[in-house]
C-alpha cells in the first residue's frame, strides 16, 4: 500500500474524478481543492506528500500559487495544465515544480512521474554511492564508474553529472543548469551547456546519439533517467 497523500488543486470536475479514480486505485490517499485559496489552506493544514497543481485556477494564477507553496513546502509538486507553451513550462520548473505534464495526459505516464518524484523525495538518507544501470557515482569521493571502470570527467563535467544524479527523473531547465554550473551571469549562454552535455554523453552513454540517461526535453532542458 502506498498511502502517500496527494492533494489535487484543480477546478475541472472531470480531471478531479479521473485523478481520484486513478490515484485511489493505486493506493494513494487523495484530497481535492478547486481554488487556489482552498488549496493553500489545505496544504498548510495537512501537508500532503505531493501536490498536483493546475495553472488555470479560477481565483489566482497557478504560477503565483506555486511560488507561495515553495516558500515553505518542500515535497514534490507536479504541474498538470493545458498550457503547453515552453515559457509556462520553463517558468514552472524554474519556480520549483518537480515535473510538468500537459493535458490531456496518459495516466500511465502520470503514475510513473509520481513514483519517480516520491521516490526522490523519500530518499532523505541517500547513500553517497549511487548506482544506476551500468553507472556508479560516489558523490563523497567524486568518482564516476561505467561498467566498473573509472570515467575521467573534468571538474565541470562532474559538477554537471552530479546535478543530474541528485535530481534523477526531474526536468532541469537550461537556465537552472547554467546558473548552478557556471553562475547567474551565464544563464543565456546555452552553447556552453550543449557542448558539455555532448561531452558528457560521449563518456557515460553507450550511444551518445541515442542517449538513455541524459535525455533532451525539447526547448526546456534535460532529464536524467533511471535504468533501475
Amino acid at each position: 500500500m502506498n498511502k502517500a497523500g496527494i492533494l489535487i488543486i484543480d477546478d475541472e470536475a472531470q480531471i478531479q474524478k479521473l485523478l481520484a479514480i486513478t490515484l485511489q486505485s493505486n493506493d494513494y490517499a487523495v484530497s481535492h481543492a478547486t481554488t487556489a485559496k482552498e488549496g493553500l489552506v489545505m496544504a498548510a493544514s495537512h501537508p500532503p506528500d505531493m501536490i498536483i497543481l493546475d495553472l488555470g485556477l479560477p481565483d489566482e494564477n497557478g504560477h503565483n500559487v506555486l511560488q507561495q507553496l515553495r516558500e515553505w513546502y518542500t515535497n514534490p509538486i507536479i504541474i498538470l495544465s493545458v498550457q503547453s507553451n515552453e515559457e509556462d513550462i520553463i517558468k514552472a520548473l524554474d519556480n520549483g515544480a518537480n515535473d510538468y505534464l500537459v493535458k490531456p495526459f496518459r495516466t500511465g505516464e502520470l503514475l510513473a512521474r509520481i513514483r519517480a518524484a516520491l521516490k526522490k523525495s523519500n530518499a532523505n538518507d541517500v547513500s553517497p554511492v549511487i548506482t544506476n544501470g551500468n553507472l556508479q557515482a560516489d558523490l563523497a569521493q567524486r568518482i564516476v564508474k561505467k561498467n566498473g571502470e573509472i570515467v575521467k570527467l573534468t571538474a565541470t563535467e562532474y559538477t554537471l553529472f552530479a546535478l543530474f544524479v541528485k535530481n534523477e527523473g526531474k526536468v532541469l531547465t537550461h537556465h537552472y543548469l547554467l546558473r548552478e554550473v557556471w553562475g547567474p551571469g551565464f544563464i543565456n549562454q546555452s552553447q556552453y551547456l550543449r557542448v558539455f552535455i555532448a561531452q558528457l554523453r560521449k563518456k557515460i552513454e553507450d550511444d551518445a546519439n541515442h542517449p538513455e540517461y541524459i535525455v533532451t526535453e525539447s526547448g526546456v532542458g534535460y532529464r536524467f533517467l533511471s535504468k533501475e
